[in-house]
Order: structure tokens, then C-alpha cells, then sequence
């Protein structure tokens, strides 16, 4: 009698663990948060200083709230002055067109909204003709190997986006490295700008580093799984353990920043790697 009572309590310990860990994950999953950096440069125009990008990554089709309603509210609540879109807004598993193009059509209500396409929306190029329309249609800039200025008073910063490089597939080039190179040097302005690049795929740093001062990306989900004191586990691209999973980074005067992204894809969940909503304040210091 008391082994089996004891069997139950261990079973019944085991079993509440479960559960707390399902709702914690699950938590996790939807607990959207913002995180904001600071991004320090004497090239910075004047005119830009205090300016506010505010960056979302891998929706992959995810909802939070009715009709996106708690991720516009947050949008709002960043005060952008721009919003900048760093690809994969749709699954190619799942695609989801509308939904994409529902939160794009409110979003454009709270700042100018800027997007690059990702890996996923080059697997399904159908439905990303149909997802370019309804952007396009909805007032937002997409950037395909090509840039916009954003002028405020007398000056002028320049917004870049590329291809995510499985565009380019009919290979032209021996590497995806040679492919964003020769995709970059078509697309970069010949001015003086500061200039910050929107590119989907953070592994290709050492491409970005030197031509750009600013690079805004995402595609590495935070590394999933985010291990205490060791950090992402894994990242497309990447691999195991990988360097540029979130945060950061800064090589050869350029800095780039890593969103943990929004959205899951074909690992359906995250663990301790909340969703998040990034925020970039640039801030003009002297010469």
C-alpha cells in the first residue's frame, strides 16, 4: 500500500512538472517584449539624431492577439519613426498571405514601413508575388536589391535591402557569400549617406562589415533554444551554437544588430527566448 502511494505521488510530481513546463514554454512563446539599442555614431546626420527604427523579424505568420491587435498596440507603443520588416513575414508551410498583409495594412497607420523578402518567401514564389501586391497595395516600400532615401530638413540617411540569396539560385556565383557581394555592390548608393542595410540572413556579416554602417537582420530565431550562460543553440544557417543569433555585433565600423524575431517555423516553439520587437535608437555624437 504505501509503495503504491508512493508510486502516485512521484507520478502526480512528475506530471504537475509537465504541466508548469508546457506554461512556461508556452508563456514564452507569447510573451512579445521590446528591446532597444542605442546606436552610437558621429556620421549620423543631425537631423537623425533621436530617429527611432523600429525592426520586425520572422513573423512566419504568427498572431498575437486578434488581428495582430497586442503587436500593432506594442508598434505604437515604440514610437517609430520608421517600421523596417527583415524578411520571412510569411511560411512557405504555412503561408498565410492575408494574415501578413492585414497587419501590414495597419501597420502603415503607425510609421512608414520598409521590408525585405526572407528564405521562406523564396520558396513559395507565387504566394509572394500575391504578398508583394497586397504590400505594395498597402503603402509599404519593399526593397529588392535597392535602396530609399530618408531625408528630414536638409539631410539624408539611405535604407538598403536585399534578396535573401535563395532569389539567385540559377547560380551565377559559386557561393551564397559571392552572391549578397555582387548583390550589394549593385545596390549600395555612391554617396556619402549613412547608410543602413536591411538583410535577412545575420552569417553573412563578414560580406555586410565595411560597405554599410548599419545592418539590421534576423532568420536565426535567437538560436531557439537559448541555454543559460552558453546561449543559442541552433540557428539556420549556422548551425550549432552559433555567433550571430541575437544582439549586437560590431566589425570594420559596421554594426549589426539581430533580432530574436517574432515568429517559429519548422521547430513549432521556442525555449527561454521570448519573441521580441526591436527598437533603434540612433544617436549623433560630435566628430
Amino acid at each position: 500500500m504505501m509503495k503504491t502511494k508512493k508510486k502516485f505521488i512521484v507520478l502526480a510530481a512528475i506530471v504537475a512538472i509537465l504541466i508548469l513546463l508546457i506554461i512556461w514554454i508556452a508563456y514564452g512563446n507569447t510573451d512579445l517584449e521590446i528591446y532597444k539599442y542605442n546606436v552610437k555614431s558621429e556620421d549620423i546626420p543631425s537631423e537623425f539624431d533621436n530617429f527611432r527604427i523600429v525592426q520586425i523579424s520572422d513573423l512566419h505568420n504568427a498572431e498575437f492577439g486578434e488581428n495582430n491587435e497586442k503587436l500593432l498596440l506594442m508598434l505604437k507603443q515604440a514610437d517609430a519613426d520608421i517600421i523596417a520588416i527583415t524578411g520571412d513575414m510569411i511560411d512557405s508551410r504555412n503561408t498565410g498571405v492575408d494574415v501578413a498583409i492585414s497587419f501590414a495594412q495597419k501597420a502603415v497607420n503607425i510609421a512608414p514601413v520598409y521590408y525585405v523578402n526572407g528564405n521562406h518567401e523564396s520558396r513559395v514564389l507565387g504566394e509572394y508575388e500575391k504578398l508583394k501586391q497586397g504590400l505594395t497595395d498597402a503603402g509599404v516600400t519593399i526593397l529588392e536589391n535597392s535602396s530609399a532615401d530618408i531625408t528630414i530638413g536638409d539631410e539624408t540617411i539611405s535604407l538598403i535591402g536585399i534578396n535573401d540569396p535563395t532569389f539567385r539560385m540559377e547560380l551565377v556565383d559559386d557561393t551564397m557569400e559571392q552572391n549578397i557581394a555582387h548583390q550589394l555592390e549593385d545596390v549600395i548608393p555612391d554617396n556619402d549617406n549613412y547608410k543602413v542595410l536591411l538583410a535577412h540572413r545575420p552569417e553573412y556579416f563578414d560580406v555586410y562589415a565595411g560597405n554599410v554602417d548599419l545592418v539590421l537582420s534576423g532568420h536565426a530565431h535567437g538560436g531557439q533554444f537559448r541555454i543559460p550562460f552558453i546561449g543559442g543553440l541552433v540557428a539556420p544557417g549556422q548551425g550549432f551554437f552559433p555567433e550571430y543569433y541575437e544582439g549586437s555585433h560590431i566589425k570594420e565600423n559596421t554594426e549589426m544588430i539581430v533580432s530574436r524575431g517574432i515568429g517559429n517555423s519548422i521547430i513549432p516553439f521556442r525555449i527561454n527566448n521570448k519573441p521580441e520587437i526591436i527598437v533603434v535608437e540612433l544617436t549623433k555624437i560630435a566628430d
